[in-house]
């Protein structure tokens, strides 16, 4: 059944409910219903049906739904004091011990990573999830809100595995919506994660999946995803034209980007001869609150964006760097190292550009960003093989880009050794890599074997070493 006809039944069972209780936990069903592909001004409404609800003395379980509502719709629509809302959710169902509940837990659960707390959703709710019996379709949520709380906080690779569980429950459910929500974030972390082939087809899906259950609220995200797939693959005028769209139309409120998004494209025109478009695109843009991901930054990357080539503007950007410690911001340091240290690079500053392209690389070599390690490693060993300028490579469609690691005229991979090869190549021990791809480690070894002899490495790092400069 389609999410919004399985939403519109919940809301008429409300209204023939009698009991408070009863009916606003039939409301915030259909409010679970309907988020994936309702937009925010849609799911207003259920918060007012659920204020019209409220008690005095208050009742917990209804005051917990109404305030998840209230918040997530606030947040999603950029109203002030929305994460009040949520805080408020979260303090009540902690305090009066609601999280045995499905339906609670599903709450606490997007609370959570409506406030840009990612990093807390698998130590607080993990165990939970695991113990609860609930219909396959919250099953499919509950996976899918926590990989996707895994891989915005750092760990890509437990995330994208993640991901790929939470589609695999979408399906058995029924739930197209559900799909094409976990399809979307997949299209960004198949990309970081260097599979360019993976995350081009899941793009396509993606969008066919939003078609298909009619989602406003994925289908709004899907070019933030496509973003980058485009950086990883190296084709600079489409990531371009997609991060122009991004700032047009406001994306990325609710993943925390929607500063970064536009400081990256001031940035893009003050490095190309646009100093004025670079500074209208900030102009009137306030600094984000203290708590923001990527906040203790920002400023200087602004004053930078004025004076790039100014050595004390870079330094004071490259020293706010050391602020960007919480996991959610994992994903923009090595981001913002590499901007910094290709523009080094640019003028000739080769020992200030390595360091930070070394910077990067750690970085994004510590979360499973092997597609944009393999980006950033070509500007380093650019700089480092002739002490010059590390240059845009042509723009490159993701299919021209090779993604599975061979010889250029051996054997190729078949489609598990990539995985594999993968995984390794990231740091990953044999039963890390079984438990990943849920194979035995015999398996993992099996095909480690073939790998090294197909490439001709002979040790883990060879491997990893190989696998960057094919992918570069």
């Amino acid at each position: 059944m389609l999410p919004d006809v399985d939403a519109d039944q919940l809301l008429a069972a409300a209204r023939r409910a009698g009991e408070p209780v009863a009916a606003a936990r039939l409301i915030a069903e259909a409010f679970f219903n309907m988020s994936r592909t309702a937009d925010a001004t849609t799911l207003r409404p259920l918060a007012d049906r659920l204020a019209a609800l409220r008690s005095d003395p208050a009742r917990p379980q209804t005051e917990v739904l109404f305030h998840t509502v209230a918040g997530v719709v606030g947040v999603r629509t950029r109203k002030p004091h929305a994460t009040r809302h949520l805080e408020t959710a979260l303090r009540l169902i902690e305090t009066h011990r609601l999280h045995a509940d499905p339906l609670h837990l599903e709450c606490a659960v997007i609370c959570t990573l409506s406030m840009m707390r990612p990093e807390d959703t698998r130590p607080r709710y993990a165990h939970l999830m695991a113990q609860a019996d609930t219909e396959p379709a919250r099953q499919a949520r509950l996976a899918s809100m926590l990989a996707l709380g895994d891989a915005w906080s750092g760990d890509l690779l437990r995330g994208r595995a993640g991901l790929h569980e939470a589609r695999r429950l979408a399906r058995a459910a029924g739930r197209l919506d559900i799909e094409a929500e976990a399809v979307s974030w997949l299209v960004k972390i198949e990309a970081m994660c260097g599979d360019l082939t993976a995350s081009a087809a899941c793009l396509a899906q993606a969008r066919d999946l939003a078609a298909r259950a009619g989602s406003s609220w994925v289908a709004a995200h899907i070019a933030e995803c496509a973003a980058a797939l485009h950086l990883a693959a190296g084709d600079a005028d489409a990531w371009l034209g997609v991060l122009e769209y991004l700032v047009g139309t406001v994306v990325g409120a609710n993943s925390g980007l929607i500063f970064e998004h536009r400081w990256e494209l001031a940035t893009h025109y003050a490095l190309h001869g646009r100093p004025e478009a670079a500074a209208a695109l900030l102009a009137g843009m306030p600094d984000p609150p203290l708590g923001w991901p990527g906040a203790p930054a920002l400023p200087a990357w602004r004053s930078w964006i004025a004076q790039p080539a100014d050595p004390a503007a870079m330094a004071r950007f490259e020293a706010s760097l050391a602020g960007l410690n919480r996991p959610v911001e994992r994903l923009s340091r090595p981001r913002m190292a590499w901007l910094l240290g290709a523009q080094h690079a640019r003028l000739g500053r080769r020992a200030d550009a390595v360091r930070l392209l070394e910077v990067a690389c750690t970085g994004y070599a510590a979360i499973g960003a092997a597609g944009l390690l393999a980006r950033v490693m070509a500007d380093l060993q650019r700089v480092g093989a002739t002490g010059g300028v590390p240059r845009i490579p042509a723009p490159r469609s993701a299919e021209s880009r090779p993604t599975t690691p061979a010889p250029p005229d051996g054997p190729q991979l078949t489609e598990a050794e990539t995985r594999v090869a993968q995984a390794v190549a990231g740091g990953l021990s044999n039963r890390e890599v079984a438990e990943l791809l849920s194979v035995s480690a015999k398996t993992v070894e099996f095909h480690l074997g073939n790998i090294f002899r197909k490439l001709g490495v002979r040790n883990r790092t060879e491997l990893a070493s190989a696998t960057l400069t094919l992918r570069s």
